[in-house]
């Protein structure tokens, strides 16, 4: 599986090679199997661009995933995630969590969009909930976490 990270923001400093783990990690843990993601750590102002064009809303967001191919697919393009690191200080900051977690729960976040999780119905956020929390307890249980 190719794994690309791209990193257009400097608010943080990421260590780009804890990335691949992580995505490979969640990804197994779902029994989903893919060929290629990409990753991009976007600004504030790219992170609000992109969310106007794809949904029509000029906001800012914690993350974005565009689903690219279905599981069934081969070769399979799982898609992208935008995640903004702005959003993670930001949270981190005004509720007592540490950046990086919550920057790494972004990343869970996207991915299982990615994979087909739903958070707009009441039933579907309580199902992406449990696999996010899933996800997390697995991963820093394992010490795989996006670090600086």
């Amino acid at each position: 599986m190719d794994v690309s990270v791209n990193n257009s923001q400097s608010v943080v400093s990421i260590q780009v090679e804890a990335i691949e783990p992580i995505v490979r990690a969640v990804l197994e843990q779902e029994n989903e199997v893919c060929d290629e993601v990409i990753l991009h750590f976007v600004t504030e102002e790219e992170i609000s661009e992109i969310h106007s064009e794809f949904f029509d809303d000029p906001t800012t967001t914690d993350c974005i995933s565009i689903q690219v191919d279905e599981a069934g697919t081969h070769p399979r393009f799982l898609g992208e995630v935008f995640i903004s690191p702005q959003a993670a200080i930001d949270y981190s900051h005004e509720n007592g969590e540490d950046l990086y977690q919550e920057l790494t729960l972004y990343l869970v976040h996207g991915l299982l969009h990615l994979i087909g999780y739903k958070d707009l119905e009441a039933e579907d956020i309580k199902e992406m909930r449990l696999a996010e929390k899933r996800q997390m307890d697995y991963l820093m249980r394992h010490n795989l976490l996006i670090k600086k």
